[in-house]
């Protein structure tokens, strides 16, 4: 199949791991980020970890919007979903996260909440035209690559006039998590060590290059952007690596195939007429970061959720056992959380990074990573 059997093909697979080997110089050690938990899906999924040399280090990083997501947001939605006419639609990989009190989505719909799982913003609008006598919400989640899909239904719900759907908006920004990490307390002490970072694959292909190119400028850390196949992920370290060697800090695109410069014009045009920035929002392990999430834009108020039914924030500190928030920014990897896999599973997880389909701790079970490391260590 056109690009997806070329990038898995072993033999090229074998020359580039050769060409990362002999760009890792032996007198020198390397900690790279993947930002994206598509890439560290891939990572694991088909052994790249264990082709790097010993001085290659991977260092996951906040993964996906679930993940990244506070228990409080989490529980305003299910307080919405058990007010009486209100039906919440939400994506597939919300229904499990534990939020307050360990309470999900799913069971919070077994307990009488109306949750609705849907596949896109489209199926929300369809089901509040199909339901007007319902108040239809639409949790609405993601990195940059979604946003578009919220704000165009946003946009037809106005044109066509439906008045019983609204949007709890949870979008938040890439370039503000890697601002948070760069400048994070820990980084600044070395506990949090990043040389370079593997960039995200589709968030670029709407945002583009230029919002990275001031940590190359600045923070001197340079940035590939990458696909999300065995033999992307293999050049893109390799390009990395030479980025350091020549003391070099650039954007690089691997991901050509995808990832224009200027990203997807169209796309921010929608999101520029349907969104502004917030002044702050609260980050899964982050902390609470300035700039860094979207709203409604005021003439669009009366789709807002948060207006409509008053929405109080809430704080919800994450579980006490649960490292979730260490891991999403590089300072614990999955196998350091004292939970992980015996009271932490993917049947009963405690934290989002364990049930979200891009999780990190969801990565290590389902490919054994923590079996690996557990017999390296024995």
């Amino acid at each position: 199949m056109k690009y997806v059997d070329e990038f898995r093909d072993g033999e090229a697979a074998k020359g580039l791991t050769r060409a990362l080997q002999a760009a890792a110089l032996p007198h020198r050690e390397y900690h790279l980020m993947e930002f994206c938990g598509g890439h560290t899906h891939s990572l694991c999924r088909y052994g790249l970890l264990d082709l790097l040399p010993p001085n290659v280090k991977m260092v996951h990083g906040p993964g996906c919007p679930v993940c990244v997501l506070p228990i409080g947001r989490l529980a305003q939605a299910i307080r919405l979903a058990f007010r009486p006419g209100v039906t919440l639609c939400t994506y597939g990989d919300l229904m499990r996260v534990p939020g307050k009190d360990r309470l999900s989505l799913l069971q919070a719909k077994a307990q009488g909440a109306h949750v609705k799982m849907v596949f896109s913003s489209q199926d929300a609008l369809a089901y509040a035209r199909a339901h007007p006598n319902e108040e239809v919400v639409f949790f609405a989640i993601g990195f940059e690559t979604t946003t578009p899909t919220t704000c165009a239904a946003v946009q037809q719900a106005k044109a066509l006039g439906v008045k019983n759907l609204s949007f709890l908006i949870n979008h938040v920004l890439t370039p503000s998590a890697i601002d948070a990490i760069l400048g994070s307390s820990e980084a600044r002490r070395g506990q949090i060590r990043v040389d370079g970072f593997i960039g995200p694959g589709h968030v670029s292909t709407i945002i583009g290059l230029e919002p990275y190119r001031r940590f190359a400028r600045d923070a001197k850390t340079p940035i590939v952007i990458a696909g999300f196949e065995p033999l992307d992920l293999l050049q893109a370290m390799t390009m990395l690596l030479q980025q350091l060697n020549d003391g070099r800090a650039e954007v690089e695109n691997q991901y050509t195939r995808a990832v224009q410069s200027e990203g997807n014009r169209k796309a921010q045009a929608l999101v520029e007429a349907t969104l502004e920035l917030r002044d702050e929002f609260a980050w899964r392990g982050l902390g609470t970061l300035p700039k860094s999430a979207l709203k409604l834009r005021p003439e669009l108020r009366e789709f807002d959720a948060e207006l409509r039914f008053d929405l109080a924030d809430e704080h919800v500190p994450d579980h006490k056992a649960c490292a979730c928030g260490d891991i999403l920014k590089g300072l614990k990897r999955p196998t350091d959380c004292p939970i992980f896999g015996t009271a932490c599973t993917p049947d009963s997880p405690m934290g989002s990074c364990m049930v979200s389909p891009e999780g990190s701790c969801a990565a290590y079970w389902q490919y054994g990573r923590h079996r690996q490391e557990q017999r390296r260590s024995a």
